[in-house]
């Protein structure tokens, strides 16, 4: 028994550890550094045998599949200027308004999330965003805001929309009607809580004048083409949600396909796509698999999911609140990454739970992080890409503002999941 106690013990220090060293990132050493790290530790002391950590690893592939065809994506859109053109035409639309700006940038991010997911919002539309504001001399943080949280609160429009919905469904994704049936009525109230509650909160920002005309650059041909090759790959993949697709390998063929095709029509070799990517998450990925699997060894998980089912099967509506209550704290102590693969690994050892609680814990791992900085891999991603333009919104800023805007979304979004059930 004592073996196995410190055998326990060494397993979740390993992993706090690792999943400190995610979220602060210690001698700025890259997020994945620490999950790789924790993961071979776990294996280089026998806590996980290789080949389970191996197994482990190959859990993730839909979860790769996905992750490199959204960042294929959104590169092109990037490279070509896509991002750029939406934001600063966003800025002429305005016409001088403020406010008309925010609900300009707020739609482009809420799209751009659910097509691109969250992290091309986070990491790609932030940048072109911040330019267009200065362009229309508005004062940027109302905006920037915008594509932190929005990044986050239309996160479970589609099963696209968030790479966490993978793992929190652990290979077994609704089909896209069972899922809008779920998660429409939340989605929409998530998002309008969001855009309601965080407009109230910088609306002394938005009462000030803002150029009224601002340049739009000009969408050269491989933009247009890209644009309109992002649309098609959305609707395949919206198109292959429906028929149960599998949707990381879609999403893969999707991204290089229209990459083939952008690049062939300029005639360019792909070496200046592919180094710009952040390929990075994927071994960060990998990583927090094998912790996961370090944890699950420990019999947390289990333990988790028989709570889980427990409650559900006693009060399924309690049960829900606490679900989505729990995760939502969790993902701002540990990110949201390794609480939604800890949640859908609790899931699979609960056995069949009622579709609410599921719900909940989806709506738990990608609306909680809205509380802080360190919720999810897209704000901590949005932190950096404000870094890169020589911005810093401290922690304690961005709690405050998290704990105006994310609660009410919670809540609402919650209560339509129940509501969409009971009904």
């Amino acid at each position: 028994m004592a073996a196995v106690t410190i055998a326990q013990g060494t397993t979740w220090a390993i992993s706090a550890i690792a999943a400190g060293g995610v979220i602060g990132r210690p001698w700025r050493l890259p997020e994945a550094v620490w999950a790789v790290l924790g993961a071979v530790t776990l294996v280089a002391l026998a806590l996980v045998p290789w080949r389970d950590a191996l197994r482990a690893v190959g859990r993730g592939t839909d979860v790769y599949l996905f992750l490199t065809g959204m960042m294929l994506l959104a590169e092109l859109a990037r490279q070509e200027g896509v991002f750029d053109w939406l934001a600063a035409l966003s800025a002429q639309q305005a016409r001088g308004s403020a406010r008309r700006l925010f609900a300009l940038v707020f739609a482009v991010g809420t799209v751009v999330t659910v097509v691109l997911s969250n992290d091309a919002t986070a990491v790609v539309l932030t940048p072109a965003v911040y330019a267009a504001a200065r362009a229309a001399a508005a004062e940027p943080l109302p905006y920037l805001l915008v594509c932190a949280f929005i990044a986050n609160a239309a996160s479970f429009v589609l099963p696209i929309s968030n790479p966490a919905n993978f793992v929190v469904f652990s290979g077994q994704m609704p089909p896209l009607s069972s899922w809008l049936a779920q998660f429409a009525v939340p989605s929409i109230l998530s998002i309008g809580a969001t855009y309601a509650v965080l407009r109230l909160s910088q609306r002394a920002s938005l009462r000030r004048p803002i150029v009224c005309r601002v340049a739009v650059p000009v969408l050269s041909s491989a933009g247009r083409l890209t644009l309109w090759a992002i649309g098609l790959a959305a609707a395949i993949l919206i198109a292959g949600s429906a028929f149960g697709f599998r949707l990381g390998l879609l999403t893969a063929i999707a991204g290089l396909l229209t990459a083939f095709i952008v690049l062939l029509s300029r005639r360019q070799a792909p070496w200046a796509l592919l180094k710009d990517i952040s390929w990075s998450v994927l071994p960060l990925v990998a990583g927090l698999f094998v912790l996961v699997e370090g944890l699950t060894r420990t019999g947390v998980t289990q333990q988790l999911g028989g709570a889980l089912r427990t409650a559900a099967e006693h009060a399924p509506s309690a049960a829900s609140w606490a679900a989505a209550g729990i995760t939502a704290v969790a993902c701002n102590l540990m990110n949201n990454l390794p609480v939604g693969l800890v949640a859908g690994s609790a899931a699979v050892a609960a056995g069949p739970l009622p579709s609410p609680v599921t719900g909940a814990l989806l709506i738990g791992v990608d609306l909680g992080p809205n509380l802080s900085v360190t919720g999810s891999l897209a704000t901590i991603l949005w932190l950096v890409a404000l870094r890169r333009e020589g911005l810093d919104i401290g922690a304690w800023r961005f709690l405050r503002i998290g704990t105006i805007v994310t609660p009410p979304a919670l809540v609402l979004a919650l209560a339509g999941l129940l509501a969409v059930h009971l009904g």
